[in-house]
């Protein structure tokens, strides 16, 4: 790995100005996972990994194993029912529990970059965005694509926010 972790494709794509419900959607997740991408981008292991924020457990490290979390679990287990379990401890639910003081960045982001590519598939395949998903155990409680999708776009519309902050007591930089 590089000093500086390389995004080399973190520039995002607008989302249509006029576009059906499925097309406008996923671009506006696009471009919300392509402005963490940047928020990323040209960053050292020890400032990806660091926590500026001494009143937060928060590091852009751990926003990425989170997210990849939030991927597999919105798109794998809800919406294709495939029960696959989390590729990290996280015990408790906080942003500690994505500890990344020793973490690997080329095996955080390669797998939000898979997990990314494979929920875009995912969401390609389905035939509407009525189809219904159910986290488990239970089951119990069922989201339509159309939901899982919005509620992606605010996941990371949030955590963007985050990663901003963060840039900006690392480097200085802003804004995007």
């Amino acid at each position: 790995m590089t000093d500086a972790y390389d995004l080399a494709d973190a520039a995002r794509t607008e989302p249509p100005s006029a576009g059906d419900e499925r097309a406008t959607l996923t671009a506006f997740l696009d471009f919300q996972r392509d402005t963490f991408a940047m928020k990323c981008a040209g960053l050292t292991t020890a400032q990806l990994r660091a926590r500026p924020l001494s009143s937060s457990t928060l590091s852009l490290l751990g926003l990425t194993r989170h997210l990849a979390e939030v991927e597999r679990s919105w798109f794998r287990n809800a919406l294709n029912d495939e029960a696959r379990p989390g590729f990290w401890k996280h015990p408790d639910g906080s942003f500690a529990e994505f500890d990344a003081d020793e973490a690997d960045p080329d095996e955080a982001f390669g797998i939000w970059r898979r997990e990314c590519a494979h929920a875009r598939e995912l969401v390609a395949a389905a035939p509407s965005l009525d189809v219904l998903g159910h986290l488990r155990p239970d089951g119990g409680q069922s989201w339509s694509l159309r939901w899982i999708l919005t509620h992606m776009i605010e996941e990371y519309a949030r955590h963007n926010g985050h990663a901003d902050l963060l840039r900006e007591h690392l480097d200085g930089r802003t804004g995007e």
